[in-house]
């Protein structure tokens, strides 16, 4: 797996916009890569886990700092 990490700044946008731009920017990543979302949705909490569990990405984690949610996400291989 690569080290290399890309982020997405979602903060701003509501459901589904956050998840519909990490599947976006994870088309144009490797397999094993990793995508930082940091998002201020409520509905994320729910959606990206969802998604990842979905599309076969692994959430690698998922933290709160006040009201920014951060994600990392690793893109599934193959």
């Amino acid at each position: 797996m690569t080290d290399k990490n890309t982020e997405l700044d979602a903060t701003g946008l509501l459901c589904p916009l956050p998840v519909l731009k990490a599947r976006k920017r994870l088309q144009g990543l490797s397999a094993g890569e990793t995508l930082t979302v940091r998002a201020d949705d409520p509905a994320a909490i729910v959606d990206v886990p969802h998604f990842c569990h979905e599309a076969g990405h692994e959430l690698v984690s998922a933290t709160n700092q006040g009201k920014i949610q951060t994600y990392v996400i690793r893109k599934k291989a193959g």
